[in-house]
């Protein structure tokens, strides 16, 4: 009685864990975050707002300053920078209520979507990152 038991339990666990979406999308909260906080302006497929806000896919300047993104995202951005060739003026404003963990997991959905394909951003190097660029108020 009691094996049937276990190979019952044994047999739901394995159902479970093969019908399971887990890993199909494992940026999952960063892309709730990514959606509530940035998609007004980037737009929800990463485009951005053609001449006023720049994509973040396929973006070279995603690309090309992984160091830069935790801070952008924290402190806002007020330079003018160039996104695959096209120049960008427009302040953005940064979101300092975010965590250091939920811009980790804003970031890794960024570098994981929409065809990008840019690394894996470590927590403790957003968080030291953070700690370099922090403002003297």
């Amino acid at each position: 009685m009691k094996w049937n038991a276990l190979l019952i339990f044994v047999i739901s666990l394995m159902l479970v864990m093969l019908t399971s979406n887990c890993d199909e999308n494992p940026y999952k909260q960063g892309k709730i975050m990514y959606n509530y906080f940035c998609a007004n302006c980037h737009m929800e497929d990463g485009t951005g707002l053609e001449g006023n806000i720049p994509p973040l896919a396929q973006a070279d300047y995603v690309k090309e300053n992984q160091d830069k993104l935790a801070c952008i995202i924290r402190y806002g951005q007020n330079e003018e920078i160039v996104v695959n060739g096209v120049t960008y003026n427009n302040p953005m404003a940064g979101i300092e209520e975010l965590s250091d963990f939920e811009i980790t997991n804003i970031i890794n959905y960024i570098n994981h979507s929409w065809g990008n394909d840019y690394g894996y951003m470590k927590y403790e190097d957003v968080k030291s990152s953070l700690e370099d660029c922090k403002p003297e108020y």
